[in-house]
């Protein structure tokens, strides 16, 4: 196997005496969907924050291609390959398709005008790549689906240089249709084999459509980890309650 491009060694987060993260081992490696599950307040939104700069670690090491980093800012982590969509993608429905895959990074000409032809055809090349086509690059965010608007989220990701492209619950909040074409973008991408991918879903059904690799937190914790292939169904749900929390809960309900 390939050498992880992104590796979490000991990962610690605190928040005053609050322990978000208790030392949290992760390895992303190119070509694969690697799921990361857990109940609310598991410790996935401090995680992939701290991953993209936005929160700095109290203890352990981030590694990037095997070299330790410290992201200071959202920007030290794009530099470094980090890409996050979130789940409000930070796209604005008003403006068209291609000003929003440039939002800040608009390609200018010597005077400070826009070259719109070569940005238009940048936008439909790259969200061709990945599955959607549109005859018009210039039109409204707004008309587009929420999957399609999943789509020029992560297209644009890739195109500034993710190596590891992080999802915050791409699926939640969309219809059955759209849901499946946002996991058809995502095992598209996976088919490039240089993108390691994260996926943060509470979707057991999704995650093992898409996953090759699972880690699963509780409390800040890993409890439980492993390929689909090593994890049984069973497994997969009982880790995904929280592991421990939810063997107690199947005695308390069977000693009624």
């Amino acid at each position: 196997m390939a050498e992880p491009y992104l590796r979490v060694e000991n990962l610690q987060k605190q928040f005053g005496p609050f322990i978000a993260l208790g030392g949290v081992d992760l390895e992303i490696y190119p070509g694969e969907v690697h799921a990361l599950l857990g109940d609310n307040g598991a410790g996935k939104s401090t995680l992939i924050k701290t991953l993209a700069g936005v929160h700095q670690p109290s203890g352990g090491q981030i590694y990037v291609e095997g070299k330790p980093v410290n992201f200071r800012s959202p920007r030290d982590a794009s530099s470094a390959g980090i890409g996050t969509v979130y789940q409000d993608l930070a796209l604005n429905q008003l403006m068209s398709i291609t000003r929003n895959f440039f939002m800040g990074r608009e390609i200018k000409g010597p005077l400070g005008t826009l070259k719109m032809d070569e940005m238009n055809k940048i936008a439909h090349d790259e969200m061709l790549k990945i599955g959607i086509d549109f005859s018009d690059p210039t039109q409204a965010v707004g008309t587009m689906s929420g999957g399609q608007r999943q789509t020029l989220a992560i297209a644009r990701a890739i195109y500034f240089g993710a190596r590891v492209l992080i999802l915050d619950e791409p699926t939640s909040a969309l219809g059955q249709k759209q849901q499946m074409e946002v996991l058809k973008t995502i095992k598209r991408v996976r088919a490039r084999g240089d993108i390691g991918i994260i996926f943060i879903t509470h979707n057991e059904i999704h995650s093992k459509l898409v996953a090759d690799r699972f880690t699963f937190l509780a409390l800040g914790k890993v409890i439980g980890s492993g390929t689909l292939q090593e994890l049984a169904d069973e497994d997969i749900r009982k880790l995904m309650a929280g592991g421990a929390e939810m063997a107690d809960l199947e005695q308390e309900l069977a000693a009624i």
